[in-house]
């Protein structure tokens, strides 16, 4: 499919479409990322192409996996460093609207009604902005025969972009899909996205999601003819 900087070629069964901490925490008023001061709605821009690119990936048999960024209730997996940053209104394990804050098993951690994982969708739990540190991402997508990661989700320089860099170090192929990732900040969200893509894609490749789903589109098609 075409892609930047080149084409981007991918097997679906060998394909894991991965969807990064779509979280009430980050994405709905109330939760960790509002406390920060940030305006969510530009997270909530990525919903509706999101949702069309899940369903396309659940027709055409990929891989769907979900993570979701929070700790242990007595925080013993958040350090000191994380947990003292910034200003915010309320920090990571206070109470909050949606229950406590970042915290696993509470309704702001989890991931909003819009993109529910379905049963069976891997759901991976991750302390820190990284997939794959302190998870068994690795151990699963080996289990899978995956090789390419279609990647999507929240905030673009930060958690999408850290986990493109540990799956790139992986020897992972990566697509980012440039209006299925979002951020806070306008200008990060540019110049995250030039960064995947720049020297020959030092990262991975970038498109829009309308490509991918003409691609599996066509894919789905000729699946149901065969």
């Amino acid at each position: 499919m075409s892609a930047d900087p080149g084409p981007f070629t991918f097997d679906p069964a060998s394909t894991a479409l991965v969807i990064i901490d779509m979280q009430r925490d980050f994405c709905e008023p109330g939760g960790f990322g509002e406390t920060l001061g940030n305006d969510v709605s530009l997270l909530r821009a990525v919903i509706p192409p999101l949702q069309s690119v899940l369903a396309a990936a659940r027709a055409a048999g990929l891989m769907v996996i979900h993570t979701r960024e929070g700790h242990r209730p007595d925080l013993s997996d958040c350090p000191p460093a994380k947990l003292n940053r910034g200003e915010p209104t309320l920090r990571i394990g206070e109470p909050g609207p949606k229950g406590r804050i970042l915290i696993r098993g509470e309704y702001g951690h989890d991931i909003i009604d819009e993109l529910a994982p379905l049963p069976g969708e891997v759901v991976i739990d991750k302390p820190g902005k990284g997939s794959f540190h302190g998870t068994d991402l690795g151990e699963r997508l080996t289990a899978a025969g995956i090789t390419s990661l279609i990647v999507a989700g929240v905030t673009t320089e930060v958690c999408v972009h850290t986990t493109v860099r540990e799956a790139n170090d992986r020897g992972y192929e990566c697509l980012v899909l440039s209006d299925c990732v979002g951020s806070y900040f306008p200008e990060f969200q540019r110049v995250g996205l030039a960064m995947i893509a720049a020297q020959g894609g030092i990262f991975g490749w970038v498109a829009p999601s309308s490509v991918l789903l003409d691609e599996l589109a066509t894919h789905t098609l000729e699946g149901t003819r065969s």
